[in-house]
């Protein structure tokens, strides 16, 4: 693909020109070996059809099944597809972030690999970034073809993201989504162990907006995100965006080390009025509770800074890409 024609500056109150723009689609794929090929059709004749200026690049996420012989031989057959087959599974966001870093349009958009995200729906993304210049446009659902869980796990992540990345009361979001480059740039350039694409881009933005699509059902198979991943990620969210689970732990433990110095105090006021059977026994019960609540709250002070070191070290290549095949 040639190299990204710069943004262009629309006159005040006009729309900018989609066709003045180029686009990048970004698809992780996993175990999609019976879909993922209709899929790169699909997007392909979206595209040609609207005379915009493209190329997808498909990210192979340690698949099993044959996904990576598919999309590779797209890749060698076709001018506007790229191919890229990571080490192992390492998650849809960390795939999504070796897509970005190998795309070169003006726009990124990045969508699932099973056509649950139907590719003419992108479109609509790039008419709403267009109509208000948003530099992030997320896919809002009509109405989700997921199960229950799913649905829960969505409305899980939703409120982590307005806690811990300011999501817009209103907002929908989405891995259906498009981006401008430089807030791309942005997410690429973040040095995190654990990308998590949706709130990097809330983080890294200042124009969001979402628009109402179709969702599709899967034509093949089941859904490869389950419960479990839906957990996985709401930990790392967690513990690598917040601070609200080590925070969590220092108040349960100043919480802890208050009761022990009470507790202490009691056991010392009571040994004045109250003569124990035992000699030493307050004595050891008033030191033991107030040693192990300094303990507590030394540990909790000192998780604070190993948290804050962690985030400063995070090594940059989360992923390793072992082949990348083009035309």
């Amino acid at each position: 693909m040639s190299e990204p024609t710069p943004l262009r500056r629309a006159d005040p109150g006009e729309s900018p020109d989609p066709a003045s723009f180029s686009y990048s689609i970004v698809i992780p794929v996993f175990n999609s070996v019976g879909v993922v090929a209709t899929t790169i059709d699909r997007v392909v004749e979206v595209f040609e059809s609207a005379g915009l200026r493209y190329e997808i690049v498909l990210v192979n996420d340690g698949s099993r099944d044959g996904s990576w012989d598919v999309i590779a031989e797209r890749a060698r057959t076709s001018p506007h597809v790229v191919a890229l087959n990571l080490l192992r599974n390492y998650g849809q966001h960390h795939a999504n972030l070796a897509g970005m870093r190998e795309s070169t349009g003006d726009y990124v958009i990045t969508m699932d690999d099973d056509l649950q995200n139907p590719p003419d729906q992108a479109l609509l993304l790039i008419e709403k970034a267009m109509l208000g210049r948003h530099d992030v446009v997320f896919g809002r659902f009509a109405q989700k073809q997921a199960g229950g869980y799913r649905r829960l796990g969505s409305r899980l992540i939703s409120l982590i993201n307005r806690r811990v990345f300011g999501q817009p009361p209103g907002l929908a979001v989405s891995n259906f989504r498009i981006l401008r480059r430089d807030v791309v740039e942005r997410i690429c350039e973040s040095r995190t162990a654990h990308p998590y694409i949706t709130g990097q881009a809330l983080l890294y933005s200042n124009n969001v907006a979402d628009v109402v699509v179709r969702h599709d059902p899967r034509p093949v198979g089941t859904s490869n995100y389950g419960m479990r991943r839906i957990m996985s990620l709401v930990l790392a969210i967690l513990f690598s965006y917040s601070v609200f689970p080590l925070r969590a732990a220092a108040g349960v433990g100043f919480v802890v080390a208050l009761g022990s110095f009470v507790l202490g105090a009691f056991y010392l006021v009571r040994s004045l009025f109250v003569q124990t059977h035992v000699e030493g026994w307050t004595t050891i019960a008033v030191l033991l509770a107030v040693f192990n609540g300094v303990v507590i709250m030394l540990l909790s002070m000192l998780g604070e800074y190993v948290v804050r070191t962690l985030n400063a070290v995070s090594a940059v290549n989360t992923y390793h890409v072992t082949e990348r095949v083009s035309s």
